[in-house]
């Protein structure tokens, strides 16, 4: 964040003095035409290492210059990002919402959504499960899409392979499947998520032959994209109306969050 800084303050010293004299240049070329390439000089005799020195005595006499104007490129930067962010929102809203490889947990017609990307070997989204229970007994006009997002190793992505099979097979039973494997203690493999499977009727071979289904590596492509799209690189991550927001928040939290969106969403009669 320093060296960005400097970095920034040296353009914005540099940029001022450029401004500075060509604005000098420009006021004795309109008094008296300049042959081109041809160092250029104002009517008071100042060239351009005169007018540097003047701007660099100036912003040293006055750092505070510097700093509101770095202020306000990162502020300038920032609403750009959060633009170019809702802008990704719209346009990725079928993937981000109704991706047929999604898991759904809640209501499947509700019109406030919170969309999560999880790894089952991540211990804060293992701590996280209860806040979305919690929220989903206490919303019934609530649903959660599940983007599975296995970056934690080749564990989470067979586990995540299984789960994605499991889905396919039985999408009813993705709920219990998917707390009884979160919840779990252990760390989250192939053959835990099988064990899960099995336990809620699947037959292994059935199982086995969906994990084989090449849509599964697609949507794991697809989710991979978004968000990058998205700028996540964690779990958990949250979309949440326009808000996209990293890490365990906690239920109280996710709670205003959810409610914010529901509130935005009766204004615009979503």
């Amino acid at each position: 964040m320093k060296n960005a800084f400097v970095i920034g303050t040296l353009g914005l010293a540099v940029s001022f003095a450029m401004l500075a004299f060509g604005f000098v240049a420009g006021n004795a070329a309109a008094d008296k035409p300049m042959p081109p390439l041809v160092a250029s000089r104002d009517a008071g005799g100042l060239d351009k290492a005169g007018i540097e020195r003047i701007v660099r005595d100036y912003l040293v006499a006055n750092p505070d210059v510097l700093v509101e104007a770095q202020a306000a490129l990162e502020t300038r930067h920032a609403e750009q990002q959060q633009a170019a962010l809702r802008q990704t929102l719209r346009d990725a809203a079928g993937q981000i919402y109704d991706a047929k490889y999604d898991g759904l947990i809640g209501n499947p017609d509700a019109k406030v959504t919170v969309v999560e990307f999880f790894d089952y070997n991540c211990t804060y989204c293992r701590h996280a499960l209860g806040d979305m229970e919690k929220l989903v007994e206490d919303n019934p006009d609530l649903r959660f899409v599940m983007k599975e997002f296995p970056i934690l190793g080749p564990d989470s992505q067979k586990a995540h392979v299984v789960s994605m099979a499991f889905r396919s097979l039985a999408p009813e039973k993705y709920t219990e499947f998917h707390t009884r494997l979160l919840g779990s203690s252990g760390r989250a493999t192939e053959a835990a998520a099988i064990r899960v499977a099995t336990s809620l009727g699947i037959e292994e071979a059935a199982l086995r032959q969906a994990m084989k289904d090449p849509a599964i590596a697609a949507g794991f492509d697809e989710t991979y994209d978004l968000a990058n799209k998205l700028s996540i690189n964690g779990t958990p991550a949250y979309i949440i109306g326009q808000d996209v927001i990293s890490g365990a928040l906690g239920h109280e939290a996710l709670a205003q969050k959810v409610s914010a969106a529901r509130d935005a969403c009766a204004t615009a009669s979503c």
